[in-house]
Protein backbone atom coordinates (compact mmCIF):
# COMPACT_ATOMS: atom_id res chain seq x y z
CA UNK A 1 0.00 0.00 0.00
CA UNK A 2 2.86 2.22 1.04
CA UNK A 3 4.96 1.56 -2.27
CA UNK A 4 1.85 2.43 -4.33
CA UNK A 5 1.23 5.49 -2.50
CA UNK A 6 4.88 6.30 -3.19
CA UNK A 7 4.87 5.39 -7.16
CA UNK A 8 1.96 7.69 -7.21
CA UNK A 9 3.77 10.65 -5.65
CA UNK A 10 6.90 10.23 -8.22
CA UNK A 11 4.14 10.11 -10.90
CA UNK A 12 2.75 13.09 -10.06
CA UNK A 13 5.86 14.53 -9.36
CA UNK A 14 6.98 13.93 -13.18
CA UNK A 15 3.48 14.61 -14.58
CA UNK A 16 3.38 18.17 -12.65
CA UNK A 17 6.87 18.86 -13.88
CA UNK A 18 6.15 18.09 -17.54
CA UNK A 19 3.17 20.19 -17.46
CA UNK A 20 5.04 23.02 -16.59
CA UNK A 21 7.72 22.31 -18.11
CA UNK A 22 8.73 25.58 -19.45
CA UNK A 23 9.08 26.97 -15.58
CA UNK A 24 10.91 23.33 -15.05
CA UNK A 25 13.43 24.26 -17.94
CA UNK A 26 14.22 27.45 -16.08
CA UNK A 27 14.02 26.62 -13.03
CA UNK A 28 16.82 23.59 -13.70
CA UNK A 29 18.60 26.43 -16.23
CA UNK A 30 18.62 28.59 -13.00
CA UNK A 31 19.78 26.48 -10.40
CA UNK A 32 22.37 24.75 -12.74
CA UNK A 33 24.08 28.27 -12.80
CA UNK A 34 23.61 28.97 -9.64
CA UNK A 35 24.78 25.71 -8.81
CA UNK A 36 28.08 26.00 -11.29
CA UNK A 37 28.69 29.63 -9.55
CA UNK A 38 29.02 27.93 -6.68
CA UNK A 39 30.96 24.62 -7.46
CA UNK A 40 33.46 26.91 -8.88
CA UNK A 41 33.54 28.95 -5.28
CA UNK A 42 34.18 25.45 -3.69
CA UNK A 43 36.80 24.62 -5.71
CA UNK A 44 38.27 27.59 -5.01
CA UNK A 45 37.99 27.11 -1.35
CA UNK A 46 39.35 23.64 -1.89
CA UNK A 47 42.26 25.30 -3.96
CA UNK A 48 43.23 27.53 -1.16
CA UNK A 49 43.06 25.30 1.71
CA UNK A 50 45.34 23.17 -0.49
CA UNK A 51 47.75 26.04 -1.31
CA UNK A 52 47.39 27.38 2.74
CA UNK A 53 48.44 23.80 3.62
CA UNK A 54 51.23 22.91 1.16
CA UNK A 55 52.40 26.87 1.74
CA UNK A 56 52.54 26.11 5.68
CA UNK A 57 54.28 22.73 5.02
CA UNK A 58 56.87 24.29 2.53
CA UNK A 59 57.57 27.32 4.90
CA UNK A 60 56.80 25.89 8.72
CA UNK A 61 60.52 25.38 8.74
CA UNK A 62 64.04 26.50 8.91
CA UNK A 63 66.51 26.97 6.57
CA UNK A 64 70.18 27.21 7.92
CA UNK A 65 72.99 27.69 5.44
CA UNK A 66 76.59 26.82 7.06
CA UNK A 67 79.60 28.56 6.65
CA UNK A 68 82.72 27.25 3.95
CA UNK A 69 85.08 26.81 6.52
CA UNK A 70 82.93 25.18 9.00
CA UNK A 71 84.45 22.19 11.11
CA UNK A 72 82.35 18.38 11.72
CA UNK A 73 82.87 19.35 15.07
CA UNK A 74 80.87 23.05 15.10
CA UNK A 75 78.16 20.65 12.95
CA UNK A 76 77.60 18.31 15.38
CA UNK A 77 77.14 20.68 17.71
CA UNK A 78 74.59 22.69 16.01
CA UNK A 79 72.85 19.73 15.04
CA UNK A 80 72.67 18.90 18.87
CA UNK A 81 71.63 22.65 19.95
CA UNK A 82 68.77 22.58 17.48
CA UNK A 83 67.40 18.89 18.99
CA UNK A 84 67.07 20.62 22.18
CA UNK A 85 64.88 23.43 20.99
CA UNK A 86 61.13 23.65 21.76
CA UNK A 87 58.79 22.66 18.81
CA UNK A 88 61.33 21.66 16.53
CA UNK A 89 59.63 18.32 14.90
CA UNK A 90 63.02 17.12 12.92
CA UNK A 91 66.72 18.04 11.82
CA UNK A 92 67.90 17.48 8.24
CA UNK A 93 71.21 18.20 7.44
CA UNK A 94 72.01 18.65 3.56
CA UNK A 95 75.55 18.70 1.77
CA UNK A 96 76.54 20.42 -0.87
CA UNK A 97 76.19 17.30 -3.67
CA UNK A 98 72.17 16.77 -2.06
CA UNK A 99 71.58 20.58 -2.52
CA UNK A 100 72.78 20.83 -6.38
CA UNK A 101 70.87 17.74 -7.25
CA UNK A 102 67.98 19.16 -5.44
CA UNK A 103 68.42 21.66 -7.95
CA UNK A 104 68.64 19.83 -10.76
CA UNK A 105 65.29 17.72 -10.13
CA UNK A 106 63.80 21.45 -9.93
CA UNK A 107 65.32 22.77 -12.95
CA UNK A 108 63.99 19.62 -14.95
CA UNK A 109 65.34 19.64 -18.74
CA UNK A 110 66.77 22.78 -17.79
CA UNK A 111 69.76 20.87 -15.24
CA UNK A 112 72.19 20.55 -18.07
CA UNK A 113 73.37 24.55 -17.24
CA UNK A 114 74.48 23.22 -13.51
CA UNK A 115 76.41 20.48 -15.47
CA UNK A 116 78.62 23.63 -16.63
CA UNK A 117 79.93 24.75 -12.81
CA UNK A 118 83.77 24.71 -12.08
CA UNK A 119 82.68 24.17 -8.21
CA UNK A 120 79.27 22.86 -6.21
CA UNK A 121 78.31 26.73 -5.26
CA UNK A 122 75.69 25.40 -2.98
CA UNK A 123 76.87 25.81 0.80
CA UNK A 124 75.85 23.15 3.09
CA UNK A 125 72.37 23.35 5.07
CA UNK A 126 70.38 22.22 7.89
CA UNK A 127 66.61 22.57 7.50
CA UNK A 128 64.47 22.55 10.28
CA UNK A 129 60.96 21.53 10.71
CA UNK A 130 58.71 23.54 13.27
CA UNK A 131 55.48 21.70 14.86
CA UNK A 132 54.19 24.90 14.27
CA UNK A 133 55.59 28.96 13.06
CA UNK A 134 54.75 30.31 16.05
CA UNK A 135 57.92 28.44 17.25
CA UNK A 136 60.00 30.27 14.71
CA UNK A 137 61.34 33.30 16.48
CA UNK A 138 62.54 31.46 19.72
CA UNK A 139 64.14 29.14 17.52
CA UNK A 140 65.61 31.53 15.33
CA UNK A 141 66.79 33.66 18.31
CA UNK A 142 68.67 30.91 19.81
CA UNK A 143 70.71 29.99 16.43
CA UNK A 144 72.24 33.35 15.87
CA UNK A 145 73.86 32.84 18.92
CA UNK A 146 75.96 29.49 17.80
CA UNK A 147 79.13 29.90 15.58
CA UNK A 148 79.49 28.33 12.15
CA UNK A 149 75.97 29.79 10.44
CA UNK A 150 76.68 31.96 7.70
CA UNK A 151 72.50 32.88 6.97
CA UNK A 152 69.20 31.64 8.61
CA UNK A 153 66.05 31.81 6.62
CA UNK A 154 62.27 31.45 7.42
CA UNK A 155 59.26 32.65 6.03
CA UNK A 156 56.71 33.51 9.15
CA UNK A 157 55.46 36.41 7.44
CA UNK A 158 54.32 34.95 4.53
CA UNK A 159 52.98 32.36 6.13
CA UNK A 160 50.39 35.02 8.01
CA UNK A 161 50.01 36.92 4.86
CA UNK A 162 48.70 33.77 3.08
CA UNK A 163 46.38 32.36 5.61
CA UNK A 164 44.83 36.32 6.32
CA UNK A 165 44.37 36.34 2.23
CA UNK A 166 43.31 33.13 2.24
CA UNK A 167 40.57 33.72 5.47
CA UNK A 168 39.23 36.73 3.87
CA UNK A 169 38.61 34.83 0.93
CA UNK A 170 36.73 31.82 2.01
CA UNK A 171 34.65 33.94 4.45
CA UNK A 172 33.43 35.96 1.29
CA UNK A 173 32.74 32.80 -0.56
CA UNK A 174 30.69 31.32 1.91
CA UNK A 175 28.36 34.35 1.56
CA UNK A 176 28.43 33.97 -2.24
CA UNK A 177 27.65 30.49 -1.75
CA UNK A 178 24.81 31.43 0.65
CA UNK A 179 23.00 33.65 -1.49
CA UNK A 180 23.04 31.50 -4.49
CA UNK A 181 21.67 28.83 -2.35
CA UNK A 182 18.72 31.52 -1.56
CA UNK A 183 18.54 32.49 -5.17
CA UNK A 184 17.79 28.56 -6.02
CA UNK A 185 14.96 27.84 -3.23
CA UNK A 186 13.38 31.23 -4.28
CA UNK A 187 13.40 29.98 -7.92
CA UNK A 188 12.03 26.11 -7.06
CA UNK A 189 9.59 27.71 -4.89
CA UNK A 190 8.11 29.99 -7.72
CA UNK A 191 7.94 26.84 -10.00
CA UNK A 192 6.25 24.61 -7.42
CA UNK A 193 3.56 27.32 -6.87
CA UNK A 194 2.86 27.85 -10.37
CA UNK A 195 2.15 23.97 -9.97
CA UNK A 196 0.27 24.16 -6.76
CA UNK A 197 -1.85 27.19 -8.62
CA UNK A 198 -2.66 25.28 -11.80
CA UNK A 199 -3.73 22.29 -9.67
CA UNK A 200 -5.70 24.27 -6.59
CA UNK A 201 -9.22 23.08 -7.67
CA UNK A 202 -7.92 19.31 -7.63
CA UNK A 203 -6.20 19.95 -4.74
CA UNK A 204 -9.17 20.87 -3.01
CA UNK A 205 -11.40 18.14 -4.29
CA UNK A 206 -8.28 15.50 -2.53
CA UNK A 207 -8.74 17.85 0.97
CA UNK A 208 -12.80 17.02 1.13
CA UNK A 209 -12.30 14.03 0.19
CA UNK A 210 -9.68 13.19 3.67
CA UNK A 211 -6.56 12.91 1.26
CA UNK A 212 -3.71 13.86 4.39
CA UNK A 213 -1.12 16.98 4.04
CA UNK A 214 1.28 14.37 3.81
CA UNK A 215 -0.08 12.76 0.14
CA UNK A 216 -0.78 16.44 -1.34
CA UNK A 217 2.42 17.68 -0.34
CA UNK A 218 4.30 14.81 -1.37
CA UNK A 219 4.39 15.08 -5.26
CA UNK A 220 5.57 18.91 -4.98
CA UNK A 221 7.95 17.32 -2.82
CA UNK A 222 9.20 15.05 -5.39
CA UNK A 223 8.84 17.53 -8.01
CA UNK A 224 11.53 19.81 -6.31
CA UNK A 225 13.69 16.49 -5.71
CA UNK A 226 13.75 15.97 -9.25
CA UNK A 227 14.52 19.71 -9.91
CA UNK A 228 17.01 20.16 -7.71
CA UNK A 229 18.41 16.35 -8.83
CA UNK A 230 18.53 17.32 -12.54
CA UNK A 231 20.13 20.78 -11.97
CA UNK A 232 22.85 19.16 -9.66
CA UNK A 233 23.87 16.22 -12.41
CA UNK A 234 24.32 19.13 -14.88
CA UNK A 235 26.18 21.63 -12.89
CA UNK A 236 28.53 18.58 -11.84
CA UNK A 237 29.61 17.63 -15.39
CA UNK A 238 29.75 20.83 -16.44
CA UNK A 239 32.02 22.03 -13.65
CA UNK A 240 34.12 18.99 -14.15
CA UNK A 241 34.60 18.95 -17.58
CA UNK A 242 35.19 23.20 -17.45
CA UNK A 243 38.39 22.40 -13.87
CA UNK A 244 39.55 19.67 -15.88
CA UNK A 245 39.97 21.93 -19.38
CA UNK A 246 41.42 24.40 -17.12
CA UNK A 247 44.02 22.33 -14.88
CA UNK A 248 44.68 20.34 -18.70
CA UNK A 249 45.49 24.15 -19.94
CA UNK A 250 47.68 25.15 -17.22
CA UNK A 251 49.30 21.40 -16.79
CA UNK A 252 52.07 22.47 -18.91
CA UNK A 253 56.17 23.34 -18.43
CA UNK A 254 55.40 27.21 -18.18
CA UNK A 255 52.15 26.64 -15.89
CA UNK A 256 53.73 24.19 -13.92
CA UNK A 257 54.20 26.17 -10.97
CA UNK A 258 50.44 27.52 -10.68
CA UNK A 259 49.37 23.27 -11.34
CA UNK A 260 51.55 21.84 -8.74
CA UNK A 261 49.78 24.03 -5.67
CA UNK A 262 45.96 22.88 -7.65
CA UNK A 263 43.93 19.77 -6.38
CA UNK A 264 43.72 17.35 -9.04
CA UNK A 265 40.11 17.20 -10.77
CA UNK A 266 39.84 13.35 -10.07
CA UNK A 267 40.92 13.81 -6.39
CA UNK A 268 37.86 16.62 -5.77
CA UNK A 269 35.34 14.54 -8.30
CA UNK A 270 33.47 12.59 -5.61
CA UNK A 271 33.82 15.88 -3.67
CA UNK A 272 31.81 18.24 -5.90
CA UNK A 273 28.89 15.25 -6.75
CA UNK A 274 28.21 14.90 -2.72
CA UNK A 275 27.92 18.45 -2.37
CA UNK A 276 26.16 19.46 -5.40
CA UNK A 277 23.52 16.19 -4.99
CA UNK A 278 23.11 16.79 -1.34
CA UNK A 279 22.78 21.28 -1.61
CA UNK A 280 20.26 20.16 -5.38
CA UNK A 281 18.15 17.83 -3.49
CA UNK A 282 17.83 20.23 0.23
CA UNK A 283 17.00 23.20 -2.24
CA UNK A 284 14.49 21.33 -4.01
CA UNK A 285 12.87 19.97 -0.99
CA UNK A 286 13.07 23.43 0.76
CA UNK A 287 11.91 25.33 -2.32
CA UNK A 288 9.02 23.00 -2.57
CA UNK A 289 7.93 22.88 1.24
CA UNK A 290 8.27 26.83 1.35
CA UNK A 291 5.91 26.71 -0.95
CA UNK A 292 3.39 24.77 0.20
CA UNK A 293 3.23 26.52 3.29
CA UNK A 294 2.72 30.07 2.23
CA UNK A 295 0.05 29.39 -0.83
CA UNK A 296 -1.80 26.43 0.04
CA UNK A 297 -1.27 26.49 4.13
CA UNK A 298 -2.02 22.61 3.84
Amino acid sequence: MKFRILKSMIKQGFVGMWRNRMMSLASIGSVTSALMILGMVLILILNINNVTNMTKEQFDEIHIYLKEDITDEQINTIEDEIQNYEGVLSVVFQSKEQALEIMKNRWGEESDLLNGLEENPFPQSYIIQLEDIKYADNVVSNLEGLSGIDKIKYFKDIVKRIISVSNVIKSGSLIVIGILMLISIFIISNTIKITVAARKKEINIMKYVGATNGYIRGPFIIEGILLGTIGSALAVILVDVAYQYIYKILNNRLYVFVTSYMVPSDDIFIDVVIIFMTIGIGIGILGSIISLRRFLRV
